[in-house]
Protein backbone atom coordinates (compact mmCIF):
# COMPACT_ATOMS: atom_id res chain seq x y z
CA UNK A 1 0.00 0.00 0.00
CA UNK A 2 1.81 3.22 -1.56
CA UNK A 3 -0.01 5.07 1.51
CA UNK A 4 0.14 3.91 4.78
CA UNK A 5 -0.48 6.07 7.62
CA UNK A 6 0.74 4.86 11.25
CA UNK A 7 -0.98 3.42 13.89
CA UNK A 8 -3.90 5.12 15.76
CA UNK A 9 -3.74 8.07 13.02
CA UNK A 10 -7.47 9.75 13.62
CA UNK A 11 -9.49 9.30 10.45
CA UNK A 12 -12.59 11.24 11.34
CA UNK A 13 -15.09 14.37 10.74
CA UNK A 14 -15.85 17.34 12.01
CA UNK A 15 -19.16 19.31 12.58
CA UNK A 16 -20.47 22.07 14.64
CA UNK A 17 -23.63 22.27 17.11
CA UNK A 18 -25.14 25.51 15.52
CA UNK A 19 -24.81 23.28 11.54
CA UNK A 20 -26.78 20.10 12.57
CA UNK A 21 -28.29 20.24 15.96
CA UNK A 22 -31.33 22.39 15.07
CA UNK A 23 -34.38 22.30 17.38
CA UNK A 24 -33.58 26.17 19.16
CA UNK A 25 -36.45 25.73 21.50
CA UNK A 26 -35.90 22.48 22.44
CA UNK A 27 -34.54 22.48 26.05
CA UNK A 28 -34.95 26.19 26.38
CA UNK A 29 -31.80 26.87 24.13
CA UNK A 30 -31.50 30.74 23.76
CA UNK A 31 -30.79 32.68 20.63
CA UNK A 32 -27.78 32.65 19.06
CA UNK A 33 -26.29 35.35 17.05
CA UNK A 34 -27.04 33.14 14.13
CA UNK A 35 -30.52 32.62 15.25
CA UNK A 36 -31.04 36.40 15.74
CA UNK A 37 -29.14 37.41 12.05
CA UNK A 38 -31.23 34.86 10.24
CA UNK A 39 -34.67 36.52 11.91
CA UNK A 40 -33.23 39.64 11.34
CA UNK A 41 -31.69 39.46 8.24
CA UNK A 42 -33.19 36.28 6.54
CA UNK A 43 -32.24 37.79 2.79
CA UNK A 44 -28.56 36.76 3.49
CA UNK A 45 -29.36 33.33 3.75
CA UNK A 46 -29.10 31.11 1.00
CA UNK A 47 -33.21 30.18 -0.29
CA UNK A 48 -33.72 31.57 3.42
CA UNK A 49 -32.62 28.21 5.01
CA UNK A 50 -31.68 29.39 8.90
CA UNK A 51 -30.12 27.22 11.82
CA UNK A 52 -33.38 25.41 12.61
CA UNK A 53 -33.56 23.81 9.03
CA UNK A 54 -30.46 20.93 10.03
CA UNK A 55 -30.16 17.46 10.25
CA UNK A 56 -31.77 17.59 13.57
CA UNK A 57 -28.72 15.70 15.58
CA UNK A 58 -30.19 17.10 18.88
CA UNK A 59 -33.01 14.06 18.65
CA UNK A 60 -30.64 11.69 15.91
CA UNK A 61 -26.77 11.65 17.56
CA UNK A 62 -27.53 7.69 18.19
CA UNK A 63 -28.68 7.10 15.26
CA UNK A 64 -25.88 9.06 13.28
CA UNK A 65 -23.15 7.86 15.33
CA UNK A 66 -23.78 4.41 14.66
CA UNK A 67 -23.78 5.44 11.51
CA UNK A 68 -20.33 6.96 12.03
CA UNK A 69 -19.13 3.51 13.56
CA UNK A 70 -20.35 1.42 10.54
CA UNK A 71 -18.11 3.63 8.09
CA UNK A 72 -15.40 3.02 10.99
CA UNK A 73 -14.08 6.69 11.90
CA UNK A 74 -12.97 6.69 15.05
CA UNK A 75 -12.49 10.12 16.05
CA UNK A 76 -15.10 13.12 15.46
CA UNK A 77 -14.77 16.95 16.81
CA UNK A 78 -17.95 18.86 17.08
CA UNK A 79 -18.83 21.63 19.78
CA UNK A 80 -20.72 22.51 22.47
CA UNK A 81 -23.72 25.55 21.88
CA UNK A 82 -22.76 27.89 25.04
CA UNK A 83 -26.17 29.21 24.10
CA UNK A 84 -27.99 25.46 24.87
CA UNK A 85 -25.86 24.41 27.87
CA UNK A 86 -26.37 28.03 29.58
CA UNK A 87 -28.68 29.97 28.23
CA UNK A 88 -28.34 32.88 29.90
CA UNK A 89 -24.30 32.49 29.34
CA UNK A 90 -23.73 31.66 33.03
CA UNK A 91 -26.42 28.68 34.28
CA UNK A 92 -26.08 25.72 33.38
CA UNK A 93 -29.59 24.18 32.08
CA UNK A 94 -29.58 20.33 33.09
CA UNK A 95 -31.59 18.89 30.76
CA UNK A 96 -28.83 19.92 27.98
CA UNK A 97 -26.47 19.04 29.99
CA UNK A 98 -27.54 15.67 30.41
CA UNK A 99 -28.29 15.44 26.43
CA UNK A 100 -24.51 16.06 25.87
CA UNK A 101 -23.31 13.57 28.07
CA UNK A 102 -24.54 10.82 26.90
CA UNK A 103 -24.15 11.85 23.38
CA UNK A 104 -20.33 12.11 24.45
CA UNK A 105 -21.17 8.47 26.20
CA UNK A 106 -22.74 6.49 22.96
CA UNK A 107 -19.34 7.78 21.18
CA UNK A 108 -17.23 6.57 23.71
CA UNK A 109 -19.06 3.15 23.75
CA UNK A 110 -18.68 3.10 19.60
CA UNK A 111 -15.19 3.63 19.86
CA UNK A 112 -14.89 7.19 18.39
CA UNK A 113 -12.81 9.44 20.42
CA UNK A 114 -14.64 12.79 20.82
CA UNK A 115 -12.63 15.94 20.38
CA UNK A 116 -14.96 19.22 21.79
CA UNK A 117 -14.52 22.59 20.61
CA UNK A 118 -16.04 25.08 23.38
CA UNK A 119 -16.61 27.64 20.36
CA UNK A 120 -17.44 27.51 17.14
CA UNK A 121 -18.93 30.86 15.52
CA UNK A 122 -22.68 30.76 17.59
CA UNK A 123 -22.25 33.04 20.21
CA UNK A 124 -25.66 33.52 22.43
CA UNK A 125 -27.10 36.51 21.69
CA UNK A 126 -27.13 37.96 25.44
CA UNK A 127 -23.34 37.86 25.03
CA UNK A 128 -23.36 39.94 22.01
CA UNK A 129 -25.87 42.42 23.22
CA UNK A 130 -23.30 42.30 25.94
CA UNK A 131 -20.50 43.57 23.70
CA UNK A 132 -19.41 40.36 22.42
CA UNK A 133 -15.87 40.04 21.80
CA UNK A 134 -15.38 43.95 22.31
CA UNK A 135 -16.80 43.26 26.02
CA UNK A 136 -13.75 41.61 28.42
CA UNK A 137 -16.88 40.55 30.57
CA UNK A 138 -18.09 38.34 27.91
CA UNK A 139 -14.12 37.03 27.80
CA UNK A 140 -14.58 36.40 31.34
CA UNK A 141 -18.46 34.64 30.77
CA UNK A 142 -16.60 32.75 28.55
CA UNK A 143 -13.50 31.59 30.70
CA UNK A 144 -16.57 30.34 33.11
CA UNK A 145 -18.50 28.64 30.68
CA UNK A 146 -15.49 26.34 29.41
CA UNK A 147 -14.85 25.49 33.06
CA UNK A 148 -18.30 24.47 33.97
CA UNK A 149 -17.98 22.18 30.07
CA UNK A 150 -14.43 20.82 32.05
CA UNK A 151 -16.46 19.83 35.05
CA UNK A 152 -19.36 18.60 32.98
CA UNK A 153 -17.81 16.18 30.41
CA UNK A 154 -13.90 16.25 31.37
CA UNK A 155 -14.74 12.84 32.43
CA UNK A 156 -15.36 11.47 29.04
CA UNK A 157 -13.51 14.21 26.69
CA UNK A 158 -9.80 13.73 26.54
CA UNK A 159 -9.09 16.75 23.76
CA UNK A 160 -10.48 20.06 23.86
CA UNK A 161 -10.55 23.29 21.46
CA UNK A 162 -11.20 26.22 22.68
CA UNK A 163 -12.10 28.02 19.16
CA UNK A 164 -12.58 27.03 15.79
CA UNK A 165 -11.63 29.78 13.32
CA UNK A 166 -11.28 32.25 15.16
CA UNK A 167 -10.42 35.03 12.61
CA UNK A 168 -13.55 33.87 10.58
CA UNK A 169 -16.04 36.16 12.91
CA UNK A 170 -13.50 38.67 12.56
CA UNK A 171 -12.75 38.84 8.97
CA UNK A 172 -16.82 38.19 8.68
CA UNK A 173 -18.04 40.42 11.67
CA UNK A 174 -16.27 43.52 11.49
CA UNK A 175 -14.32 43.98 8.04
CA UNK A 176 -15.99 41.89 5.29
CA UNK A 177 -20.18 42.18 6.37
CA UNK A 178 -20.46 37.87 6.22
CA UNK A 179 -21.38 37.75 9.99
CA UNK A 180 -23.55 39.04 12.52
CA UNK A 181 -23.08 42.30 14.00
CA UNK A 182 -22.64 42.75 10.20
CA UNK A 183 -19.77 45.57 10.20
CA UNK A 184 -16.74 47.16 8.43
CA UNK A 185 -14.79 48.94 11.26
CA UNK A 186 -11.08 47.57 11.51
CA UNK A 187 -10.72 49.42 15.04
CA UNK A 188 -13.75 46.90 16.00
CA UNK A 189 -12.00 43.96 14.50
CA UNK A 190 -8.98 44.61 16.20
CA UNK A 191 -10.16 44.83 19.37
CA UNK A 192 -12.20 41.67 19.37
CA UNK A 193 -9.56 39.77 17.90
CA UNK A 194 -7.49 40.66 20.97
CA UNK A 195 -10.01 39.74 23.38
CA UNK A 196 -10.80 36.56 20.96
CA UNK A 197 -7.22 35.13 22.39
CA UNK A 198 -7.36 36.93 25.45
CA UNK A 199 -10.40 34.76 26.41
CA UNK A 200 -8.29 31.30 24.43
CA UNK A 201 -5.89 32.17 26.93
CA UNK A 202 -7.68 32.31 30.01
CA UNK A 203 -9.34 28.56 29.19
CA UNK A 204 -5.79 27.33 28.51
CA UNK A 205 -4.06 28.37 31.58
CA UNK A 206 -6.86 27.36 33.57
CA UNK A 207 -6.69 23.76 32.27
CA UNK A 208 -3.50 23.53 32.55
CA UNK A 209 -3.18 25.22 36.20
CA UNK A 210 -5.63 23.13 37.35
CA UNK A 211 -3.89 20.06 35.81
CA UNK A 212 -7.46 19.01 34.10
CA UNK A 213 -6.40 15.61 31.96
CA UNK A 214 -6.37 15.20 28.79
CA UNK A 215 -4.92 18.56 26.16
CA UNK A 216 -6.16 21.80 24.37
CA UNK A 217 -5.63 23.15 21.48
CA UNK A 218 -7.25 25.33 18.98
CA UNK A 219 -8.38 25.17 15.30
CA UNK A 220 -6.85 27.64 12.89
CA UNK A 221 -7.65 27.87 9.26
CA UNK A 222 -3.96 28.18 7.91
CA UNK A 223 -4.38 29.80 4.68
CA UNK A 224 -0.72 29.68 2.80
CA UNK A 225 -0.09 33.27 1.21
CA UNK A 226 1.39 33.00 -2.35
CA UNK A 227 3.02 35.72 -4.02
CA UNK A 228 2.41 36.13 -7.56
CA UNK A 229 6.17 36.46 -8.44
CA UNK A 230 9.42 36.90 -6.69
CA UNK A 231 9.41 40.58 -7.27
CA UNK A 232 10.48 41.94 -3.62
CA UNK A 233 6.71 43.84 -3.88
CA UNK A 234 4.96 40.68 -4.32
CA UNK A 235 6.59 38.96 -1.79
CA UNK A 236 6.29 41.65 0.75
CA UNK A 237 2.22 41.81 0.20
CA UNK A 238 2.14 38.11 0.99
CA UNK A 239 3.75 38.46 4.31
CA UNK A 240 1.57 41.22 5.11
CA UNK A 241 -1.34 38.94 4.30
CA UNK A 242 0.46 36.18 5.86
CA UNK A 243 0.60 38.37 9.32
CA UNK A 244 -3.28 39.66 9.04
CA UNK A 245 -5.00 36.30 8.49
CA UNK A 246 -2.68 33.22 9.99
CA UNK A 247 -0.04 34.99 12.31
CA UNK A 248 -2.61 37.07 14.32
CA UNK A 249 -3.52 34.27 16.04
CA UNK A 250 -0.84 31.33 15.28
CA UNK A 251 2.11 33.32 17.01
CA UNK A 252 0.08 34.02 20.22
CA UNK A 253 -1.48 30.75 19.88
CA UNK A 254 1.49 28.98 20.28
CA UNK A 255 4.40 31.66 21.31
CA UNK A 256 2.45 33.60 23.57
CA UNK A 257 3.01 37.06 21.68
CA UNK A 258 2.19 38.78 18.49
CA UNK A 259 4.67 39.61 15.23
CA UNK A 260 6.60 42.41 16.16
CA UNK A 261 6.14 43.15 12.39
CA UNK A 262 2.04 43.40 13.10
CA UNK A 263 2.15 45.18 15.98
CA UNK A 264 4.30 48.10 14.29
CA UNK A 265 2.01 47.84 10.98
CA UNK A 266 -1.06 48.27 13.28
CA UNK A 267 0.74 51.24 15.30
CA UNK A 268 1.85 52.82 12.08
CA UNK A 269 -1.78 53.15 11.01
CA UNK A 270 -3.06 54.04 14.51
CA UNK A 271 -5.22 50.98 14.55
CA UNK A 272 -4.01 49.29 17.46
CA UNK A 273 -6.20 47.85 20.16
CA UNK A 274 -6.48 48.72 23.81
CA UNK A 275 -4.01 46.06 26.08
CA UNK A 276 -2.81 46.36 29.06
CA UNK A 277 0.47 44.77 30.48
CA UNK A 278 -1.91 41.88 32.25
CA UNK A 279 -3.52 40.35 29.62
CA UNK A 280 -0.43 40.53 27.56
CA UNK A 281 1.08 38.45 30.30
CA UNK A 282 -1.94 35.92 30.49
CA UNK A 283 -1.38 35.69 26.73
CA UNK A 284 2.29 34.94 26.97
CA UNK A 285 1.83 32.14 29.73
CA UNK A 286 -0.04 30.56 27.67
CA UNK A 287 0.66 27.79 25.60
CA UNK A 288 -1.74 24.98 23.11
CA UNK A 289 -1.17 21.26 23.39
CA UNK A 290 -1.94 20.98 20.22
CA UNK A 291 -2.98 22.50 16.72
CA UNK A 292 -6.25 21.69 14.54
CA UNK A 293 -5.58 23.38 11.25
CA UNK A 294 -8.13 23.42 8.54
CA UNK A 295 -7.25 24.08 4.99
CA UNK A 296 -9.35 24.57 2.05
CA UNK A 297 -7.81 26.69 -0.85
CA UNK A 298 -4.16 28.67 -0.68
CA UNK A 299 -4.49 32.85 -0.57
CA UNK A 300 -2.51 33.97 -3.70
CA UNK A 301 -1.86 37.88 -3.72
CA UNK A 302 0.34 40.79 -5.49
CA UNK A 303 1.75 43.72 -4.82
CA UNK A 304 -1.84 46.11 -4.75
CA UNK A 305 -2.38 47.63 -8.17
CA UNK A 306 -4.15 50.63 -7.54
CA UNK A 307 -4.14 53.67 -5.07
CA UNK A 308 -5.87 53.81 -1.82
CA UNK A 309 -9.07 56.11 -1.40
CA UNK A 310 -7.86 57.91 1.70
CA UNK A 311 -11.89 58.06 2.69
CA UNK A 312 -12.08 54.02 2.47
CA UNK A 313 -12.33 52.74 5.58
CA UNK A 314 -8.36 50.70 6.63
CA UNK A 315 -8.59 47.14 5.62
CA UNK A 316 -5.81 44.00 5.26
CA UNK A 317 -6.59 45.13 1.35
CA UNK A 318 -4.58 48.48 1.66
CA UNK A 319 -1.64 46.04 1.62
CA UNK A 320 -2.29 43.34 -1.17
CA UNK A 321 -4.68 42.24 -3.71
CA UNK A 322 -5.85 39.19 -4.69
CA UNK A 323 -4.43 37.41 -7.48
CA UNK A 324 -5.98 34.59 -9.90
CA UNK A 325 -3.26 31.76 -11.24
CA UNK A 326 -3.70 30.72 -15.12
CA UNK A 327 -4.42 27.37 -15.23
CA UNK A 328 -5.54 27.27 -11.58
CA UNK A 329 -7.37 24.22 -10.54
CA UNK A 330 -10.74 25.37 -9.06
CA UNK A 331 -14.40 23.60 -7.31
CA UNK A 332 -16.32 26.15 -9.34
CA UNK A 333 -19.55 25.62 -6.78
CA UNK A 334 -17.71 27.01 -4.49
CA UNK A 335 -15.19 29.94 -5.85
CA UNK A 336 -12.09 27.65 -4.82
CA UNK A 337 -8.80 26.66 -6.12
CA UNK A 338 -7.83 23.23 -5.11
CA UNK A 339 -3.74 23.27 -4.15
CA UNK A 340 -2.95 20.45 -2.41
CA UNK A 341 0.32 21.25 -2.07
CA UNK A 342 -0.79 24.08 0.30
CA UNK A 343 -1.50 21.12 3.04
CA UNK A 344 1.57 20.05 2.61
CA UNK A 345 3.48 23.38 3.20
CA UNK A 346 1.08 24.14 6.40
CA UNK A 347 2.75 21.09 7.85
CA UNK A 348 6.17 21.12 6.92
CA UNK A 349 6.18 25.32 8.59
CA UNK A 350 5.00 23.78 11.63
CA UNK A 351 7.71 21.47 11.47
CA UNK A 352 9.92 23.99 10.76
CA UNK A 353 9.11 27.43 12.09
CA UNK A 354 6.70 25.88 15.29
CA UNK A 355 8.55 23.52 17.20
CA UNK A 356 6.26 20.86 15.18
CA UNK A 357 3.75 20.81 17.72
CA UNK A 358 1.44 17.86 17.21
CA UNK A 359 -1.18 18.71 14.92
CA UNK A 360 -4.05 17.38 12.82
CA UNK A 361 -5.82 18.52 9.76
CA UNK A 362 -9.37 19.58 11.84
CA UNK A 363 -11.29 20.31 8.76
CA UNK A 364 -10.73 20.04 5.20
CA UNK A 365 -13.55 18.90 2.49
CA UNK A 366 -15.35 19.96 -0.69
CA UNK A 367 -18.50 21.27 -0.97
CA UNK A 368 -20.40 21.03 -4.67
CA UNK A 369 -23.79 22.20 -5.58
CA UNK A 370 -26.38 19.83 -7.35
CA UNK A 371 -24.87 16.81 -6.27
CA UNK A 372 -27.56 15.91 -7.68
CA UNK A 373 -26.44 15.40 -10.98
CA UNK A 374 -24.39 12.51 -9.99
CA UNK A 375 -26.98 10.57 -8.60
CA UNK A 376 -26.67 7.31 -9.95
CA UNK A 377 -29.14 4.13 -8.45
CA UNK A 378 -29.70 6.74 -5.74
CA UNK A 379 -26.41 7.40 -4.50
CA UNK A 380 -24.19 10.49 -5.63
CA UNK A 381 -21.04 8.62 -6.91
CA UNK A 382 -18.75 12.05 -5.72
CA UNK A 383 -15.62 10.93 -7.43
CA UNK A 384 -14.73 14.41 -7.31
CA UNK A 385 -14.91 14.38 -3.25
CA UNK A 386 -12.65 11.19 -3.42
CA UNK A 387 -10.27 12.29 -5.98
CA UNK A 388 -10.01 16.03 -3.17
CA UNK A 389 -9.53 13.37 -0.15
CA UNK A 390 -7.34 11.18 -1.79
CA UNK A 391 -4.49 14.50 -3.02
CA UNK A 392 -4.50 15.89 0.01
CA UNK A 393 -4.13 13.09 2.25
CA UNK A 394 -0.95 12.06 -0.16
CA UNK A 395 0.82 15.41 0.70
CA UNK A 396 -0.57 14.97 4.30
CA UNK A 397 1.46 11.43 3.72
CA UNK A 398 4.43 13.16 2.60
CA UNK A 399 4.80 15.63 5.54
CA UNK A 400 4.77 12.86 8.10
CA UNK A 401 6.74 11.03 6.31
CA UNK A 402 9.59 13.85 6.31
CA UNK A 403 9.15 14.41 10.20
CA UNK A 404 5.81 16.36 10.48
CA UNK A 405 4.14 15.36 13.99
CA UNK A 406 0.56 15.54 12.26
CA UNK A 407 -1.49 12.90 13.86
CA UNK A 408 -4.74 12.83 12.40
CA UNK A 409 -7.51 14.18 9.42
CA UNK A 410 -10.83 14.96 9.96
CA UNK A 411 -13.11 15.70 6.70
CA UNK A 412 -15.69 18.19 6.63
CA UNK A 413 -18.35 16.89 7.03
CA UNK A 414 -19.87 13.57 7.69
CA UNK A 415 -23.57 14.29 6.57
CA UNK A 416 -24.50 17.71 4.70
CA UNK A 417 -25.03 20.30 7.00
CA UNK A 418 -26.33 23.72 7.07
CA UNK A 419 -23.32 26.17 6.38
CA UNK A 420 -24.07 29.68 7.52
CA UNK A 421 -25.19 32.14 4.51
CA UNK A 422 -24.84 29.60 2.18
CA UNK A 423 -26.75 27.17 4.10
CA UNK A 424 -27.39 24.18 1.68
CA UNK A 425 -25.99 25.46 -1.44
CA UNK A 426 -23.19 23.59 -1.21
CA UNK A 427 -22.76 19.96 -0.19
CA UNK A 428 -19.99 18.72 2.10
CA UNK A 429 -20.95 15.15 3.52
CA UNK A 430 -19.81 11.99 3.06
CA UNK A 431 -23.73 11.26 3.85
CA UNK A 432 -26.67 13.16 1.46
CA UNK A 433 -28.93 14.03 3.31
CA UNK A 434 -32.72 14.94 2.01
CA UNK A 435 -34.10 18.03 3.49
CA UNK A 436 -37.65 16.17 2.91
CA UNK A 437 -37.24 13.38 4.65
CA UNK A 438 -34.43 13.61 6.89
CA UNK A 439 -32.99 10.50 5.33
CA UNK A 440 -28.76 10.08 5.65
CA UNK A 441 -28.08 8.40 2.20
CA UNK A 442 -24.65 7.36 1.81
CA UNK A 443 -22.11 8.84 -1.01
CA UNK A 444 -19.54 6.97 -2.63
CA UNK A 445 -17.03 8.84 -0.70
CA UNK A 446 -18.31 7.02 2.43
CA UNK A 447 -17.68 4.26 1.37
CA UNK A 448 -14.49 4.97 -0.17
CA UNK A 449 -13.54 6.85 3.38
CA UNK A 450 -14.76 3.70 4.79
CA UNK A 451 -12.01 1.12 3.32
CA UNK A 452 -9.23 3.71 4.02
CA UNK A 453 -9.79 3.53 7.35
CA UNK A 454 -10.04 -0.04 7.19
CA UNK A 455 -6.97 -0.12 5.41
CA UNK A 456 -5.11 2.38 7.67
CA UNK A 457 -4.33 4.23 4.23
CA UNK A 458 -4.45 3.71 0.15
CA UNK A 459 -3.01 3.13 -3.17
Amino acid sequence: MKYRFKDNFWFGCAESAAQIEGFSAENSKAPSTWDHAFATQRHRFFHQHGPDDSRGFWQNYQADIKLMQKVGINSYRTSVSWARLMPDGYTINEASAAVYRDMLVHLKEAGIEPVITLMHFDMPLIMQQKGGWLSEEVVDAFAGYARQCFALFGDLVNNWITFNEPIVPIEGGYLYDFHYPFQRNFANAAQAAFNTQLAHSKVVNYFHDRNCAGRIGIVLNLTPSYPRSTHPADVHAATIADLFFNKSFLEPALNGRYPQALVDLLRQYGELPDVTPQNLDIIARSRVDMLGVNYYQPRRVQAKQTAISPSSPFMPDWFFDSYEMPGRTMNTSRGWEIHPQGIYDILTDLRLNYGNIPVFISENGMGVENEERWMENGEVNDQYRIDFMRQHLACIHQAVSEGSNCFGYHCWTFIDNWSWLNAYKNRYGLFRLDLSTQRRLPKASAKWYGELIKNNGFN
